[in-house]
């Protein structure tokens, strides 16, 4: 067999079965590989950033990687801002690159550039293929790095023509990956931990990573519960399970001053798979970190540690008594009238969303209340933002509904980063996904004009408004969405959308819902 062969079959060997890509010339020969491996599910994307924000999706909510396949430097290059929320979502992740052959490479043709270079800022592991009898050991490398203990990471393979196209040895064969294990928690800051839990009275413990899955969120309430600590989550979380039945903890506000105010009674924080809570930005006069002098933070639990033992270790330890858990009721909004707003567009949604829907949000400016109202939604899977490099939503909704094809996809995506990875609603149409996606459409940047005045930048006159609006022309997101082969409707008050989005719930395939915001 060639190697490109080779790799695809290991790649199934290892249950890596779903490749996202936009391949080139240097890549056909993996794409002509798929035609005798038709095990391996591979999804074109129109835009490279749609190819490596699906892969992110896919990985949050398979617990595995895809793999993702992009043509040369620039195609990775185009890819990297949805590479960058992956690293920070500490999703699993195979980029498999194509490059020049080797010998033609010292040519200097248009499309030659550093891969490893563009590859390094968004991976763990950066590596290439030397022959097609190195395919196998770098593929299984290669995997074995999207795995740090618990958390996942990013690994780019660079994958040259011959590599792909010659043939490989005879007794060359597929390899299979050691399973990736949890690393324990150090017994010494479990212990660290306790002490602060049994000695102090303003302890907060601030959660992330796995320890926003419900299982960990219910022992981190126990122990708060019989300890007098507060339960935090991160602003941002790649994958946190909301709604009735589950634990809601406060989520770290987005504002300098409500975050600084939110933690500044807090003499210990203690970290559960969650980094140091810090701004998104720097703002004059305002601090970078929103923990008081003299704070003590103790991090028990890295990303890539075992949060679920970590937090089972603290239980044990202090004790719990009959402390439960604090479970959000189910309660559902009521129909919601007049206008679209940030919070009738949240009632809208948290109502109607069904039992085990998967939520992409990038909602952005308007996501606040419908984060509020999902706490006693129905059980669900909220994805957010994790980089801040805006153009996910779609993607992310594609990779979802690819891992999970019996569950309902929603993504609540802002019209203005909607516009990064317009070329998605194509896949969602060519595969069929169940996604529903709502566009709020207000027709500007609105974190913009909200970041314009937290830097302390004054008003935006008529030059300034034009960076930060976009009404002129108005975007027709049903035109665009019917252009892409996905049915599409255009709501402007609340109980229109409350009433075309429940009925989207029980229709299969993707829709689009343009909600008109004032």
């Amino acid at each position: 067999m060639n190697g490109a062969e080779l790799l695809s079959q290991t790649l199934l060997l290892n249950g890596v079965d779903v490749c996202f890509a936009n391949p080139g010339t240097s890549e056909m020969h993996f794409v002509a590989a798929l035609d005798r491996t038709p095990q391996l599910r591979c999804i074109l994307g129109l835009a490279e950033t749609v190819v490596t924000g699906a892969a992110d999706g896919y990985g949050r909510m398979a617990e595995k990687p895809a793999a993702t396949l992009l043509h040369l430097g620039p195609g990775l290059a185009n890819g990297l801002s949805n590479l960058h929320n992956a690293r920070r979502a500490a999703t699993p992740l195979l980029n498999i690159v194509g490059d020049h052959a080797s010998y033609h490479l010292a040519a200097d043709a248009p499309l030659t550039s550093d891969i490893d270079s563009l590859a390094w800022p968004v991976s763990a592991w950066v590596g290439r293929v030397e022959n097609p009898n190195d395919v196998a050991d770098r593929t299984v490398e290669a995997l074995t790095a999207t795995r740090d203990g618990a958390a996942g990471q990013v690994a780019t393979m660079v994958l040259p023509a011959d590599s792909a196209w010659g043939l490989a040895d005879r007794n060359d064969a597929p390899l299979v990956c050691s399973p990736a294990v949890a690393k324990p928690p150090s017994v010494d800051r479990v212990g660290d931990a306790c002490d602060l839990l049994r000695g102090r009275d303003r302890v907060a413990i601030l959660l992330g990573g796995d320890a926003v899955r419900a299982p960990h969120m219910e022992v981190a309430s126990r122990i708060a519960n019989a300890t007098g600590a507060s339960l935090f989550s991160e602003h941002v979380s790649r994958r946190i399970e909301c709604g009735a039945g589950r634990v809601a903890p406060i989520r770290v506000p987005y504002s300098v001053d409500d975050a600084v105010a939110a933690f500044s009674r807090f003499s210990a924080v203690i970290l559960i798979g969650a980094d140091e809570p810090v701004a998104f930005f720097a703002y004059p006069g305002k601090p970078s970190t929103f923990l008081p002098d003299g704070c003590d933070v103790i991090k028990v639990a890295t990303p890539s540690e075992d949060a679920l033992i970590a937090l089972t270790m603290i239980a044990d330890e202090i004790g719990l008594g009959d402390s439960c858990a604090s479970l959000m009721p189910l309660e559902l909004p009521d129909v919601p009238y007049g206008a679209i707003t940030a919070e009738t567009l949240g009632a809208a949604v948290a109502r109607a969303l069904p039992e085990g829907a998967i939520v992409c949000n990038e909602a952005i400016t308007g996501g606040g209340p419908f984060i509020h109202y999902a706490q006693r939604a129905r059980p669900h899977d909220l994805l957010g933002l994790t980089g801040g490099a805006i153009g996910c939503g779609i993607p992310l909704s594609i990779g979802a509904a690819i891992a999970c094809p019996n569950r309902k996809v929603v993504n609540l995506q802002a019209d203005g980063s909607g516009f990064y990875a317009l070329q998605g609603l194509w896949t969602q149409a060519r595969e069929r996904l169940d996604i529903v996606t709502v566009i709020l459409a207000n027709r500007r940047y609105g974190i913009l004009r909200h970041e314009l005045a937290s830097v302390g930048a004054g008003k935006p006159g008529l030059n300034a408004s034009r960076m930060l609006d976009i009404d002129d022309p108005a975007p027709d997101w049903v035109k665009l969405a019917l252009g892409m082969g996905v049915d599409a409707v255009r709501v402007d008050s609340a109980e229109e959308l409350a009433d075309v989005f429940s009925n989207s719930m029980s229709r299969p395939g993707p829709f689009l819902i343009e909600a008109l915001m004032p």
